[in-house]
């Protein structure tokens, strides 16, 4: 059986990412490193590295700090979202004049590898409701670590699911879908609210 967890297995980065996107805010270095740092510790990942065709153990260490994200793009380490060790990525999409995104990724090439219903998804019979059946898990594993992100720096809106698409916490205006194909993290009196995937 393959590897989750090994980089140089080019299967493992295949099929697309399932996302956790935390709209952190306006443009600010050192609350970035702050929710970085909270994010990588609250998912436990190892690492962080900075060349994904490389094993961790053929490479050294990175600082998981936006200077890393600036010079390097992505930075990769390995996680165990579903208590299996599989390859992850985490990065910054950074607009002007605009708010500081903070992206943690699961391959699902490497996920697939630990669960044989994650299949093809999201395409085929592996993307309908019954994905729920592992999704679910995978999702609050998700929003805990997004709990604790919330905790050290506080967010505008968290989104969970498949390849996402950003939408603002303005363009939510404290609203969700009643019918979600992703997840959604939203603050409300110091306290955070997951509206769970229901599709």
């Amino acid at each position: 059986m393959a590897d989750p967890a090994s980089f140089t297995d080019r299967e493992n980065w295949t099929g697309g990412f399932y996302e956790l996107s935390l709209e952190i805010g306006d443009h600010d270095d050192a609350r970035l490193e702050r929710a970085l740092t909270a994010l990588w510790q609250a998912a436990g990942i190892t690492g962080p590295y900075a060349d994904q065709r490389r094993e961790p153990a053929d490479q050294q260490e990175v600082p998981a700090t936006p200077a890393s994200l600036h010079e390097f793009g992505h930075l990769y380490g390995v996680a165990e979202p579903l208590g299996t060790a599989v390859v992850c990525g985490c990065y910054v999409s950074r607009f002007d004049d605009a708010e500081d995104w903070l992206n943690l990724y699961l391959p699902l090439g490497a996920l697939a590898n630990t669960d044989r219903r994650i299949g093809a998804f999201p395409f085929g019979p592996e993307g309908g409701p019954q994905s729920l059946a592992w999704r679910t898990r995978l999702d609050g594993w998700l929003a805990t670590v997004a709990a604790r992100v919330f905790d050290e720096v506080g967010f505008r809106v968290g989104l969970i699911g498949f390849e996402l698409d950003y939408v603002t916490a303005a363009e939510l205006a404290g609203e969700v879908p009643d019918q979600r194909w992703n997840g959604y993290l939203l603050p409300a009196d110091g306290r955070l609210r997951h509206f769970p995937a229901n599709r």
